[in-house]
């Protein structure tokens, strides 16, 4: 089963927490502060391996949380760093977050890596609070919460030629013969319903990737057919073959089933237009064909790449194959993203409105909730067991304008706010 899109969820590792610890050796009067500092979380990292080739994994694990970091202890020993967990991902990965967000990553290289999710950093002890004023404070962090998040892996199949055609045209039979790839060939459409690759080599010893696509039809950028499944695994080719069939068999005319998948192609990706292109008349074996491909050959200019074949009696592919590889070696790699070009001197200045560090809203109940990454990592890392702690993670909001913005929201006092699963009395 050839997998190439997942959802997935990742969470770094929480730091350790920060311990609250005295010194209690003999002969050492007055001991001071001795709790460590927790470890770091662990990151997510994930790491291409060329020997996967599809995302079958996940398909059956779809969570990874990262271990935490090791508690701080006491006589001053901060805890142990977590170990990154690795995820291994096949080459031509794309981890986006969500559907349509951002890229992450793209991850082609066989040990390429990426950090997805980063860890917590460790939570301090109560050595680090220690003052003139409070020499011995009761007093600690816990560890930072790691980042999470719900990302999406894409597969986009490294290959650096990419067939395309309608269904049952020949693709699948072309790759057979010039490859040692094994297809399945049938006198059928959709018979291919996988991507299929094969390693070619030409007779002067070049060599190139071609990948065998599913059949498109048109609406193929809408949905329709097989095929929109897979029409991301053209973005990553240097070059194009459209395949079309030149007997007229089915019944329809050659060129417009040209015309119908170019636009397809340019409908899904309007920069695939800009990957050249060769044209292939295949079935010329068959009565009808060059009567078809004089018709065929009027509506293009001169310098159009027409090559007729055969696939079956392997007529015409030694042309084809060199004229690929001379596409492919003038060709350079196509970006994914569409990053403008920007020189070394130039200084690019974005406009982004500043997160606030927190929001207020309020609930069904009348509290008032307080929410934000910010204030609500803050309130996480900080351990209300002990008096200290709460007095300083109160100083904490009131410098952030928490007590004034809840002032202009109207709460009186003794009015309920609540942070996460946390509630507390507003006090004037």
């Amino acid at each position: 089963m050839f997998v190439d899109h997942v959802k997935i969820y990742v969470k770094g590792g929480d730091g350790g927490d920060g311990m609250v610890a005295f010194r209690r050796e003999k002969y050492v009067p007055y001991g001071g502060p001795a709790g460590g500092d927790g470890g770091k979380g662990a990151d997510v990292v994930f790491e291409v391996d060329e020997g996967l080739r599809t995302l079958m994994d996940f398909r059956y694990q779809r969570h990874f949380k990262a271990p935490r970091g090791e508690h701080g202890m006491s006589k001053n020993k901060h805890g142990k760093n977590a170990e990154d967990m690795v995820v291994k991902v096949p080459p031509g990965t794309v981890v986006t977050e969500g559907e349509d967000g951002p890229v992450i990553a793209d991850l082609v290289e066989h040990g390429q890596r990426a950090v997805i999710a980063r860890g917590g950093r460790g939570g301090r002890g109560n050595s680090r609070f220690a003052t003139s004023q409070n020499p011995a404070p009761e007093l600690s962090e816990k560890g930072e919460p790691g980042v999470e998040r719900d990302i999406v892996l894409e597969l986009k199949v490294l290959a650096d030629v990419g067939l395309v055609g309608f269904p049952s045209v020949g693709k699948s039979t072309l790759l057979s013969v010039i490859s040692a790839a094994k297809p399945k060939i049938g006198n059928y459409h959709f018979t291919t319903l996988v991507p299929n690759l094969g390693m070619v080599e030409t007779n002067d010893g070049r060599s190139f990737v071609l990948a065998d696509l599913p059949g498109l039809i048109e609406g193929a950028h809408e949905g329709v057919g097989l095929g929109h499944q897979f029409l991301r695994h053209i973005e990553r080719t240097r070059v194009i073959i459209h395949i079309i069939d030149m007997s007229g068999m089915e019944g329809r005319d050659p060129y417009e089933d040209y015309e119908t998948i170019h636009e397809e192609l340019k409908q899904y990706n309007l920069r695939l237009t800009e990957r050249p292109q060769i044209i292939v008349a295949n079935k010329m074996d068959m009565p009808d064909a060059e009567e078809n491909l004089r018709a065929f050959k009027e509506k293009f200019d001169e310098d159009a790449l027409i090559f007729p074949i055969s696939a079956i009696t392997r007529q015409g592919l030694d042309d084809l194959l060199f004229a690929t590889a001379d596409l492919i070696e003038v060709t350079p790699e196509f970006s994914l993203a569409d990053v403008e070009d920007e020189s070394e001197n130039t200084v690019l200045y974005k406009h982004e409105m500043e997160e606030s560090d927190f929001e207020i809203s309020r609930d069904d109940d009348g509290a008032y909730v307080l929410s934000g990454y910010t204030i609500e990592r803050l309130f996480k890392m900080t351990d209300f067991n002990f008096d200290q702690s709460v007095r300083r993670f109160a100083r904490q909001m009131r410098g952030m304008g928490v007590d004034d913005a809840l002032r202009e929201r109207g709460a009186q006092n003794g009015d309920i706010v609540r942070i996460l699963n946390f509630e507390f009395e507003f006090v004037e």
